[in-house]
């Protein structure tokens, strides 16, 4: 039954799809509203939250909380909610994967970095099966195997579609602020923007965001880089945020600590997410005839430290 009509009235089930940082701090708070809610993950973590339950930290807590994990993409059968929380560069894949066993009038939402995972995903899964991209602002981290980490915020902001009322109403019950805008794509712009102003630079030399901007010369680059993003969006039509050069400047100090995600993937060995951040404002400023030449230089940047094989020092944090 979908969860839009009245008649669909009780606790929503939802699965979360790549539960890393992300999807397992959100899955937390529902479970423990009451939510029947299932983890799909790598072995190790499913491992543990099978033996233990999900270890949620945070500043005032430390406990356990009971759901069910799995490693199988048809875990979701049955969801009336995916949280699709897989790396931009598999949208696709994990959108296939789940959609034999989506219930119909399943509603997806994308918890990605990017602008156009929501797009990517419906292309897989047509109209059967609504999908509505969702801007997270978090600060997680895995601390080890079922073990989730949660250093401060947790609102989301949710694109428009027949279910997403019901399903914000639920979230904010559960603790997790939640609101549906009709102008989710300036908002992914937004936080698109930030990534684009300090994770490859993050990633490049390995340090945190801080650092960063106590480097000569750096925050005039961080600059031309938003300028950059800021005239592709609006040569798509993406109206840009008022405030955001002061979110730009303000994340250098509210996680001045923290090392980007990409950082964080370049220093475990692991493919980034670089073609869907500042790769995707070459591209779009590219088909719209805007140029990027900073951003292309550190997509380009990044790429050759991917293929030298370029380490760095391992936490866990996740931005």
């Amino acid at each position: 039954m979908p969860l839009n009509t009245p008649s669909h009235t009780g606790r929503l089930r939802f699965a979360v799809m790549g539960a890393g940082a992300v999807g397992c701090y959100f899955g937390a708070l529902l479970a423990r509203a009451g939510h029947a809610v299932t983890l799909i993950g790598r072995p190790d973590h499913v491992q543990a939250i099978q033996a233990h339950g999900l270890r949620l930290q945070t500043a005032t807590q430390d406990t356990h909380v009971p759901l069910e994990a799995s490693t199988d993409a048809s875990a979701v059968r049955g969801a009336d909610v995916v949280l699709l929380c897989v790396k931009s560069t598999d949208t696709e894949e994990a959108a296939r994967q789940m959609q034999p066993y989506l219930a119909p009038g399943a509603l997806v939402l994308t918890l990605q970095n990017g602008v156009d995972n929501d797009e990517r995903a419906r292309a897989v899964l047509g109209a059967a099966h609504p999908v509505a991209a969702a801007v997270v602002y978090v600060a997680t981290a895995m601390a080890g195997p079922g073990h989730v980490r949660h250093f401060g915020r947790g609102e989301l902001v949710i694109g428009p579609s027949p279910a997403s009322a019901r399903v914000a109403r639920e979230l904010c019950d559960a603790g997790i602020p939640a609101e549906v805008s009709d102008n989710v794509r300036s908002a992914l712009w937004a936080k698109l923007v930030i990534n684009c102003a300090y994770n490859a630079l993050s990633a490049i030399v390995q340090q945190p965001y801080g650092w960063l901007v106590q480097q000569d010369g750096a925050t005039d680059v961080i600059a031309d880089v938003v300028a950059e993003c800021l005239a592709v969006a609006q040569a798509d039509g993406v109206p840009p945020p008022a405030d955001i050069h002061a979110a730009v400047r303000g994340i250098a100090q509210s996680m001045a600590g923290q090392r980007s995600s990409t950082a964080q993937d370049l220093a475990r060995g692991r493919p980034t997410e670089i073609g869907h951040l500042n790769g995707y404002v070459v591209q779009r400023g590219a088909a719209l005839g805007v140029a990027t030449p900073v951003n292309r230089a550190l997509l380009v940047l990044v790429r050759m430290a991917e293929a030298s094989g370029v380490r760095g020092p391992q936490d866990h944090q996740k931005t």
